[in-house]
C-alpha cells in the first residue's frame, strides 16, 4: 500500500477539478464568515460617533454565538451529508449560509438581532468540512488525501485574504452606514455562483463519466477502500452512540478542540489587535491580514504534502502523518515572540513587521496541522463514517473555538488599558496548543488502527 511505485496515471487527474470546486467552497466559507472581522471597529464605536455602541464583549458574544452554533449543527451536518451524500450537502449548505450572510445586512444594530442571523448562519457554514473531508475521501487514494485537504483547506486563507481587501474597501467607497450592509451583502450573493459548477461537475467517482478507468483505479489502490463504499454516495446509517466508543474518535475529537479556536482567534481578532497594538486604520490592516492569511496558504499546501513525501519512501502512513504534525506542531512556539517584537519602544515601526512575521509563522502551521488532522479521519475509518466523524471533530472545535472568544473578549475588556497585556495571553495560548494536543492524540491512538467493525 506504501509502495513509491505506485504512481498516478498519467491520462486523468479529473480528481483536481473535485478538488478546485472544494477549494471554492471553502473560500466562500471562509469569505462570508470573515466579513465581522473586518466590521468590529464600526459595530465597537460610541454610538454617538455614528456606530452601534457595542463592547468588546459583545462583539465576543457575537463570535461566540456563531462559533456554537457552528459546533453544535456540524455534528448533525456531518451525520446528514453520511445520509443524503455530498454532492446535495454541501449545495445545501452553502445557499443556507449565503442566505443568512445577506441577511445579516438587514438586522440593524441590535446585538440578539446579529447574533440570531449569525448563527443561522454558523447552521449553513457548518456542513462545508464534513462534506468537503468525505468528498477527498472518495475522490482520492490516502497518500495523496493531506495534499487534496490542504489544497482545499488553503480557500479558507484565500477567502479571508479577500476580506481583507473587501471589506475595508467596501466601508471606505460605500461609507460606513452603508458600506457594512454592502459588506453582507455582496459576499453572501457570489457564493451562489460556485453552484452551477458544482452541479454541472460534480458527481461521485462511480457515477462520473468524465472520470478515465486508470484514474478510478487509481483512486481505489488501498485496498480497505474498495469495499467499504456503497454503489452511491449515500451510506448506511452509523450511530453516534458507537463512534464515540472509539479511542480514534476522541483522538480527532481532542485534536480538533485544543486548536482550531486558534484559528477562530487569528479570524476574529487579528485586525484588532493590529489596531490596538500599532494604531493602525481599517485601511493599514489591509496589507498585513492579507499577508498573514497569503503565508497561510504555503502552509496548508506544504503541510498537507509532508506526509506523501514520507510514504513515498515507505514510512506506513498514519506514523507519517504523525511525525508530520508533530514537526509541524513545534512552530505555533514561534508566536511566544509576538508581544516581544512587537514592542515599538523597542523596535520602532519595525515592531509591526515582526510581529505580523510571528504571526504569519502560526498562521501557516495552524492550516499545515489542520490539513493533517482532517486526514487522520480517513485514514482510520470506513468512507461511509467519515463525514459522522469529521462533524464530532467539528463540533468539538467550534467549542473550543468558542471558549477561546470567550477569553479573548473578557481580556480585552479586562485589561482595555493595556491590551498589549491580553494579547500577550492569547499568544502563549497559540503557541502551545498543538503540542498539548499532538501528545493527547498520540496517548489515545499509540498506532494505527483501522476501524473494520462499522
Amino acid at each position: 500500500m506504501n509502495s513509491p511505485s505506485q504512481t498516478a496515471p498519467a491520462v486523468s487527474r479529473y480528481r483536481w477539478i473535485i478538488c478546485g470546486l472544494l477549494f471554492f467552497a471553502t473560500t466562500f466559507n471562509y469569505l462570508d464568515r470573515q466579513v465581522i472581522s473586518y466590521l468590529k471597529e464600526f459595530f465597537c464605536t460610541p454610538a454617538d460617533q455614528g456606530g452601534f455602541g457595542w463592547t468588546n464583549t459583545d462583539f465576543a458574544n457575537l463570535t461566540s454565538a456563531f462559533t456554537a452554533f457552528y459546533a453544535g449543527m456540524t455534528i448533525i451536518a456531518g451525520w446528514v451529508i453520511d445520509k443524503i451524500g455530498t454532492k446535495l450537502g454541501l449545495a445545501l449548505s452553502l445557499i443556507i449560509w449565503s442566505i443568512f450572510g445577506i441577511a445579516n445586512a438587514f438586522v440593524g444594530r441590535l446585538v440578539l438581532m446579529h447574533i440570531a442571523v449569525r448563527s443561522a448562519f454558523g447552521v449553513g457554514e457548518a456542513g462545508n468540512f464534513p462534506a468537503s473531508i468525505k468528498t477527498v475521501a472518495e475522490w482520492f487514494p490516502k497518500r495523496e488525501r493531506a495534499l487534496a485537504t490542504g489544497i482545499f483547506n488553503s480557500g479558507s486563507n484565500f477567502g479571508a485574504m479577500i476580506a481583507a481587501l473587501f471589506v475595508p474597501w467596501c466601508m471606505i467607497y460605500f461609507g460606513d452606514q452603508k458600506g457594512w450592509k454592502m459588506a453582507f451583502i455582496i459576499t453572501g450573493a457570489v457564493g451562489f455562483i460556485w453552484l452551477f459548477f458544482w452541479f454541472w461537475l460534480y458527481d461521485t467517482p462511480t457515477k462520473q463519466k468524465r472520470l478515465s478507468k486508470a484514474e478510478y483505479d487509481y483512486i481505489h489502490i488501498d485496498e480497505e477502500t474498495r469495499t467499504d463504499q456503497p454503489a452511491d454516495d449515500k451510506a448506511r446509517k452509523v450511530s453516534w452512540g458507537k463512534l464515540f466508543g472509539y479511542r480514534q474518535t476522541w483522538a480527532f475529537f481532542f485534536g480538533k478542540f485544543l486548536t482550531d479556536g486558534i484559528w477562530w482567534f487569528y479570524l476574529f481578532w487579528l485586525p484588532d489587535y493590529l489596531k490596538k497594538q500599532f494604531g493602525m486604520t481599517k485601511h493599514d490592516v489591509m496589507l498585513p491580514t492579507f499577508i498573514v492569511y497569503g503565508v497561510a496558504i504555503i502552509g496548508s499546501v506544504y503541510g498537507g504534502s509532508i506526509p506523501m513525501t514520507l510514504i513515498k519512501k515507505g514510512m506506513p502512513v498514519y506514523k507519517a502523518r504523525m511525525t508530520a504534525m508533530l514537526l509541524i506542531a513545534i512552530f505555533p512556539l514561534t508566536v511566544l515572540t509576538t508581544q516581544y517584537f512587537g514592542n515599538v519602544a523597542e523596535f520602532g515601526k519595525l515592531a509591526a513587521v515582526f510581529a505580523v512575521a510571528a504571526i504569519c509563522v502560526g498562521a501557516a502551521a495552524h492550516q499545515a496541522w489542520s490539513a493533517n488532522l482532517f486526514t487522520t479521519v480517513s485514514d482510520m475509518f470506513p468512507k461511509k463514517a467519515v463525514g459522522s466523524v469529521t462533524g464530532i471533530g467539528a463540533m468539538a472545535g467550534g467549542l473550543g473555538g468558542v471558549i477561546v472568544q470567550k477569553i479573548a473578549g473578557a481580556l480585552t475588556d479586562h485589561f482595555k488599558a493595556t491590551p498589549q497585556t491580553a494579547y500577550l495571553f492569547m499568544f502563549i495560548i497559540c503557541a502551545l496548543s498543538y503540542l498539548i494536543a499532538w501528545t493527547v492524540m498520540k496517548a489515545l491512538v499509540p498506532r494505527h488502527k483501522p476501524i473494520t467493525d462499522l
